[in-house]
């Protein structure tokens, strides 16, 4: 996640952060619109694509630096966000 004003938690710390009153719900915050019927008629959805599971031989310096941003938890999904990032370049370039 990039915005700086979300984090993850897990449900514990949730559930302290409830009890603690440090979550906020606005009973009068609007409901979603309702899109009806008609909008899922023409609805055209789509199952999200299934990750791929390789085998990836990786150079130890290239392991490390990821490892190491990582602080050692997430470092697979460090490099997956640049490979993604760099497709994503090359797709509209």
């Amino acid at each position: 996640m990039t915005d700086q004003n979300i984090r993850r938690a897990s449900l514990t710390e949730l559930r302290k952060m409830r009890e603690a009153g440090e979550l906020f719900h606005d009973p009068k915050a609007p409901d979603t619109e309702n899109l009806g019927a008609e909008f899922w008629a023409k609805a055209d959805v789509k199952s999200p694509a299934k990750p791929r599971s390789v085998h990836l031989k990786i150079d130890p310096e290239v392991f490390d630096f990821f490892f190491q941003e990582a602080n050692g938890k997430g470092h697979l999904t460090k490099m997956q966000n640049v490979l993604r990032a760099y497709v994503s370049a090359h797709k509209h370039s």
